[in-house]
């Protein structure tokens, strides 16, 4: 593909990066990240009450993945053939209070695993479609503030649904006297009205930019087209990907370590908290790594955040070999993975924005999701097996060698750029 078609701007160069469809799209993935957070923080904890184990979180926490990353790339070719995006977002965004109903009614872990199937269908679908109109609604000088700036205000959902979810599981525990699995199925149900209202935000504010439709577009023509340093560049996100396992893995793992002292109940709701924390350092390092990006480079910025998941994993470890429960210890573990968020997120999506045009990027996106997807399903899946049938010592260290061949990969191929 030509390089200058793949940097040609999306947007009036005099339009503001802030603009409509900018807002309307943060303010929609923070409903919808309330609605999903809310549920996602307490779900380890659901699950210990009906008996379900490290491994089983890990293989539900995978298929999910799995099913979104293979939707990623079917709804952005579509969407590319049909020319349009945004009556797909909106079944994508409707599918996630779906989800969440289905943890209200599970009874074991298998309504459990639809539940997140559906959910991250939902996400599948709406992931790649949603960046792509975001990436046409700016010019590519201002991409790193503009998805800087969605993901602080997608994390603003993040960190409300958490504190929210904490919250009104003491409230329904120590005040209102439930017990067991009660008190979880009453949050999930009220994530429905979030959930809601998210469809509602995306259909009125945004603004998606028709094209015309190309009937002729090829899958498998569109995926040789891409050029060779973008398929490097997923090779790397791929492997750093198969070590990134999934964030209720490392909520678990803290709530197995502080239950001896505090009990399963607050020990749950410690490590809540500290996902919260997690996501407030998500929100705020969002913007500040985008626009550094803007003037640094982005791939060379996303090397960075890669390291530090590195050292994450291995702290994690650590904190199981060493018997580590300190609060203090693991909020550094939490602010280390929330600020790796924020690069991956932000860096990711605009490195792919800078390497192809607009004409395929929902296909560039959703091939993006896939690789990250294949990733999750396989270190989540891995991650809890080895946990379960091992020990936990070497699920987090797997993690962390994968992670580090990742950021090889990446900055190989950065150091290969600035020679060239």
């Amino acid at each position: 593909m030509d390089e200058d078609a793949a940097s040609a701007p999306d947007a009036d160069a005099n339009c503001s990066w802030l603009n409509r469809t900018v807002l309307g799209v943060g303010v929609t993935s923070a409903l919808g990240d309330l609605a999903y957070e809310t549920g996602t923080v307490l779900l380890p904890g659901f699950l210990a009450t009906i008996g379900a184990s490290a491994a089983a979180l890990g293989a539900i926490e995978g298929i999910a993945d799995a099913t979104s990353s293979f939707v990623k790339l079917g709804s952005g070719y579509l969407s590319d053939r049909l020319g349009h995006r945004k009556p797909l977002v909106l079944l994508g965004y409707a599918l996630t209070p779906i989800g969440q109903a289905c943890f209200a009614l599970a009874q074991g872990v298998w309504l459990v695993l639809i539940g997140r199937v559906v959910g991250w269908f939902g996400r599948g679908i709406r992931g790649p479609l949603r960046d792509a109109i975001l990436a046409e609604a700016i010019t590519p000088a201002t991409r790193g503030r503009a998805f800087g700036f969605h993901r602080a205000a997608d994390t603003v959902g993040a960190v409300v649904g958490p504190l929210v979810g904490v919250g009104l599981l003491a409230l329904l525990q120590d005040h209102l006297g439930f017990a067991g699995a009660t008190p979880y199925r009453w949050v999930f149900w009220l994530t429905l009205i979030p959930g809601a209202l998210s469809v509602f935000s995306f259909a009125w504010f945004v603004r998606d930019t028709r094209r015309p439709a190309s009937p002729a577009l090829r899958f498998w023509g569109t995926l040789r087209s891409f050029p060779a340093h973008y398929r490097r560049f997923l090779a790397g996100v791929g492997l750093f990907g198969l070590g990134d396992f999934a964030p209720t893995l490392l909520i678990l793992a803290a709530t197995t370590q502080f239950s001896p002292a505090y009990g399963l109940a607050h020990a749950a709701q410690l490590a809540g908290l500290l996902y919260v924390l997690r996501n407030v350092v998500s929100s705020f390092a969002s913007f500040p790594v985008g626009a550094l990006a803007d003037r640094l480079g982005h791939r060379r910025m996303l090397v960075g955040g890669y390291a530090l998941g590195v050292l994450v994993a291995l702290g994690v470890a650590a904190a199981f070999a060493f018997s580590l429960d300190g609060v203090l210890f693991w909020a550094l573990l939490f602010i280390g993975a929330g600020v790796v968020v924020a690069f991956q997120d932000a860096l990711e999506a605009t490195t792919t924005a800078e390497m192809i045009p607009a004409k395929v990027r929902g296909t560039a996106f959703g091939l993006l999701g896939s690789v990250n997807g294949v990733g999750d399903l396989v270190s989540s899946v891995l991650v809890g097996a080895l946990w379960t049938g091992i020990s936990p010592e070497i699920g987090f260290g797997y993690a962390a060698v994968a992670m580090a061949l990742g950021a090889l990969a990446l900055a190989r191929q950065e150091g290969d750029a600035a020679t060239a």
